[in-house]
């Protein structure tokens, strides 16, 4: 008898092994439809099937393999990418490649023997002589027997040297006055300066004068003191009778014939009400009346971020969220320089030349923006403000970066903030024949830089002894040479841009030795049995930087 209270078996709804769908198995063209990132090399197993005979299918890596090494998954793309990815780290460009890029080099006769004497200066023609309100009397010259940095060329000192030989003999050299100051050949036509390259006036309109010394990071501050423009008293009849002068940074592109915050590429301050100046847009920055007049000190201040976090910029690597610190210089991470330039001679002097760097597009449309262009989907059209991340690289903008004006010693605040990239491909070579692309000839940076008009006159003083010097400025005297110094705490110090003079030098010195030693290699070192003596011999030219039969030509340029 069973017993009511026992349950009975649950019945098994198990199916059998042989009742369970099989897995279908793969079949050979089983892939997708088309490529993708993980798989960018797809081919259909019958174009497979095409070729004789069946090869073996290509192992790649797993996405999380390819993951943990920080690969991104999206194809590389250029540096004009609007969203850069994080995790692509950049080039690190102090590993030689194989295609890295050589300078050009030249076939060149023997040097003559003048070409070993030091460079000279130019010839002072008096001008006038103005005297100053503290009664100072400065002379003014017309310069010449010098060439000038237009039409696309850019020109630098240089002369013979037996110690390299590899380089055709010459290399980079400065003349007197040794120091930092005016640039004789970067300044335009109808300018008077003094002989040491502190004063500078003009009877024309509007022309430019940079310094010769560029900066491109870090924190570096010089003065300029108005002698002659708008006056302390206004004259009985209301006019203007001393001329007018502008003052700031500009860059290499930044036109000589024009005052400085014409364009894109210069940052300036006006004399009439203290206006900043940029792409000829005044606006209003000094209090209403205060006008920067004769007798006033001007202080300009710029602060420029690390190369590295620039060369993050331009290059299409950096990400807000992750650079909102600049950590410094990467000390393993060093420019690629790249200077073609050949000698050339202008009557008693010789020159290195090299094409210049030229306006781009972008800025231009940014400065004068064209319903044509915009209609038609170009700058115009993206309505984006330049940015650090902007699709175009010549409109990417440096974080943390700005221009602060001092007068008299009293800070007036920030004028200009998140200035223009300049490192390439920001910045262009001149279109014609020899020109590269995406070099860096080592001077592109921001230039002191005065602009003068019918009178004006003004003295600029790059330091170290500073009118006006800001509490946190460091000079040589200062305790900052500390070899435990970070670069961050570096590029935060204040300095005299007269610091930058030795350091340039120092720099063509070490590009100079670069060069030298790098053709030597390609000669094939002590053997002298390289690629490239050969082609000397030949006058053909080599890949990457290769060789060009020329005669150092005579130059000739006129005064307008």
């Amino acid at each position: 008898m069973s017993n009511p209270n026992s349950r009975e078996a649950t019945p098994s709804n198990t199916p059998t092994v042989s009742s369970l769908p099989q897995k279908r198995a793969l079949e050979d063209d089983h892939q997708p439809a088309v490529s993708s990132p993980l798989n960018p090399d797809f081919k259909t197993a019958k174009a497979e099937d095409s070729l004789s005979g069946r090869a073996p299918r290509a192992k790649k890596e797993s996405f999380k393999k390819r993951e943990s090494k920080g690969a991104s998954l999206a194809p590389e793309s250029s540096s004009a990418r609007a969203t850069p990815d994080p995790k692509s780290a950049p080039r690190k460009n102090n590993k030689k490649r194989k295609d890295d890029p050589a300078p050009i080099r030249y076939q060149l006769p023997p040097p003559r023997t003048s070409d070993f004497d030091p460079p000279r200066g130019p010839l002072f023609s008096h001008f006038q002589t103005k005297t100053l309100a503290d009664g100072t009397e400065v002379q003014f010259n017309e310069t010449s027997d010098h060439v000038y940095n237009k039409k696309g060329f850019h020109y630098t000192h240089c002369i013979a040297d037996p110690n390299f030989p590899s380089t055709i003999y010459y290399r980079q050299s400065e003349t007197e006055p040794f120091e930092a100051r005016l640039n004789f050949e970067d300044t335009s036509t109808h300018m008077y300066l003094d002989e040491g390259g502190h004063h500078v006036t003009t009877d024309k309109g509007w022309r430019m004068a940079k310094a010769n010394v560029g900066v491109r990071e870090g924190r570096w501050y010089w003065e300029c003191k108005i002698t002659s423009g708008i006056p302390r008293r206004k004259s009985t009849d209301g006019e203007s009778t001393g001329g007018h002068v502008r003052l700031g940074w500009a860059r290499r592109e930044a036109t000589l014939d024009a005052p400085v915050g014409f364009d894109a590429y210069s940052y300036g301050l006006r004399d009439v009400a203290g206006q900043k100046v940029f792409m000829s847009r005044p606006k209003d920055f000094f209090i209403k009346g205060d006008d920067i007049r004769e007798g006033d000190v001007i202080g300009l201040e710029i602060n420029l971020p690390s190369e590295t976090l620039h060369r993050k910029v331009v290059e299409g690597h950096y990400n807000k969220a992750v650079d909102f610190k600049d950590e410094g210089n990467d000390i393993l991470e060093a420019a690629t320089i790249i200077r073609d330039r050949v000698p050339i001679r202008f009557k008693a002097h010789l020159y290195f030349e090299q094409i210049d760097y030229q306006a781009t597009k972008e800025l231009e449309e940014l400065m004068n923006p064209s319903p044509v262009i915009s209609s038609s989907g170009g700058v115009g059209a993206s309505n984006e403000r330049p940015d650090p991340s902007h699709p175009y690289p010549s409109l990417r903008t440096l974080p943390h970066s700005n221009v602060k004006i001092y007068k008299n010693g009293v800070e007036m605040g920030t004028a200009f903030e998140d200035l223009l990239a300049f490192l390439p491909p920001a910045s262009k070579p001149t279109t014609q024949v020899g020109a590269r692309e995406g070099l860096d000839d080592g001077m592109l940076g921001y230039y002191p830089a005065i602009s003068v008009f019918r009178g004006g006159a003004a003295q600029v003083n790059l330091g170290p002894k500073f009118w006006f010097p800001p509490e946190d400025l460091e000079t040589d005297g200062a305790d900052r040479m500390d070899i435990e110094q970070t670069q961050t705490s570096k590029l935060r110090r204040l300095r005299p841009l007269s610091e930058r003079y030795d350091e340039q030098i120092v720099e063509d010195i070490v590009y100079d030795i670069i060069d030298e030693v790098d053709w030597w290699m390609r000669d094939g070192g002590v053997t002298g049995k390289g690629v490239t003596s050969g082609a000397l011999r030949s006058g053909v030219a080599t890949q990457n930087g290769g060789v060009q039969g020329s005669e150092i030509k005579e130059l000739v340029q006129d005064d307008e």
